[in-house]
């Protein structure tokens, strides 16, 4: 299953799981409208990878509870306490990612849309799993004090999720006993925090402390089920050969040059040094860019990257991932997914981005109790709106007789095409519409296939 939606104002995430199966191949294709003249010599592929792509993945379990048990398991004596960290952190993670994508949901839904039953179910959710987490405290003073760090973060993440939902929540008397039992359940999670001393006096009074030490708590949290990953370029040799043939080359047509310069102008001259400055100078201007060209050509539809993944607790390596990024044409993509795109003359003149990567995870080398991980792609799409014209379109409209002159900010549509396989069976695809203005993502919009 591949989830979409907004990390921030203009970042893309791209969720997907890797279960019952060790490999998974993932293609994911950006149709740009040509009027935004992205090229290759703009954004290149490897620009593009390094500056506005980032990656995590997680241990993950579709059973919401089984981190839980595992951590009471361990609690018990019948797992090891490294069992207990990892296993109670990833209720914790998939916990705030859960609650992160509720009320992502509820924001991006129109204010008149947005029903009570919703906001209920959600406060009740969250209620639920904290006295779930909270149930059972260890005795173990090292794992009391690990359970206290994520308790305190948990706590104080629910209560900022709960003030941002009651300041967009709709001002209505409909809505007044849902703001007040919001703030009152952050209060309540205040005095919880207080009670157990999880922070001193002077972190609760200075917020700029306290959201530090939150991001330090996220980070303990995360550390043991997000998995450590090396990146390697691949080609590296190729590079140096390809290299070393162009300077070849361009160092022949040079001596070849200088030798006729010298038979036609016989002795050095000044018009000799003069035609030796005009050569030497064509090499420095083609040198690189027939480097460049060369290695385009060598390199294309080849692995550009590798990223082996290792498990922070065990440092074992535990799968590994190569990675593709090419500019393709129309023409050049696959039987399905031109047909998904539809064969139009305006879509043959985008410029699109293929991103493609085949995962294998050896899932006997896990932490012990998970078999699946779970990946979010990010795709920050600043290095697009520095190419977007900053001026606005003018709209003309009729109220009450009178003309009213409008200003639009102007916005470019980006179909995001996905592509699954995870070789158990057959290949399964998705479709998106992103709308993306200068400043942000204004909408994201699946279809249906």
């Amino acid at each position: 299953m591949v989830t979409v939606d907004k990390q921030d104002a203009i970042t893309l995430k791209i969720g997907h799981a890797l279960s019952n199966s060790k490999k998974l191949d993932l293609d994911i294709y950006l149709f740009f409208p040509n009027e935004l003249e992205l090229k290759s010599h703009l954004v290149s592929e490897t620009d593009f990878y390094y500056e506005s792509m980032s990656q995590k993945r997680a241990y993950y379990s579709n059973q919401t509870l089984l981190p839980l048990v595992h951590s009471r398991l361990a609690q018990r004596g019948h797992l090891s306490n490294t069992q207990y960290r990892v296993s109670l952190s990833l209720f914790a993670y998939q916990y705030v990612v859960a609650l992160d994508k509720a009320i992502s949901r509820l924001k991006h839904s129109k204010s008149e849309e947005i029903t009570a039953d919703e906001i209920d179910e959600i406060i009740e959710l969250a209620l639920d799993i904290m006295r779930k987490m909270r149930r059972t405290i260890p005795y173990e003073e090292n794992l009391k004090r690990y359970y206290a760090n994520i308790d305190n973060y948990i706590s104080w993440y629910t209560g900022q999720k709960f003030l941002e939902l009651v300041v967009y929540i709709p001002n209505g008397k409909a809505y007044t006993p849902l703001k007040e039992r919001l703030i009152t359940i952050v209060e309540k999670e205040q005095a919880h925090r207080k009670l157990n001393n999880y922070n001193s006096e002077k972190v609760r009074k200075d917020p700029t402390r306290l959201t530090n030490k939150m991001r330090l708590l996220r980070r303990l949290i995360e550390h043991p089920i997000v998995l450590l990953e090396k990146t390697e370029s691949m080609g590296t040799n190729t590079r140096r050969m390809t290299k070393g043939l162009a300077t070849g080359f361009v160092m022949l047509f040079v001596t070849s040059a200088v030798i006729m310069a010298r038979d036609y102008l016989g002795e050095i001259t000044a018009s000799f040094i003069l035609v030796l400055s005009f050569i030497y100078a064509l090499r420095e201007v083609f040198k690189d860019d027939l480097r460049d060209l060369m290695w385009r050509w060598i390199q294309k539809g080849k692995p550009k990257w590798r990223r082996r993944y290792i498990d922070p607790t065990t440092k074992k390596q535990v799968g590994y991932k190569t990675e593709w990024l090419d500019y393709v044409t129309f023409s050049e993509l696959d039987d399905d997914i031109q047909r998904i795109r539809k064969k139009r003359v305006v879509q043959r003149e985008e410029e699109i981005l293929h991103y493609r990567s085949l995962t294998t995870m050896a899932t006997s080398k896990f932490t012990s109790g998970y078999e699946e991980t779970k990946q979010s792609i990010h795709i920050n799409f600043r290095a697009l709106t520095r190419l977007m014209d900053k001026a606005s379109n003018r709209y003309f409209r009729l109220q009450e007789g009178q003309v009213v002159k409008e200003s639009l900010e102007k916005r470019h549509l980006i179909n995001l095409i996905i592509k699954v396989n995870d070789h158990q069976q057959e290949p399964t695809f998705y479709r998106y519409k992103v709308t993306l203005s200068r400043s942000k993502i204004v909408d994201i919009e699946p279809i249906e296939l």
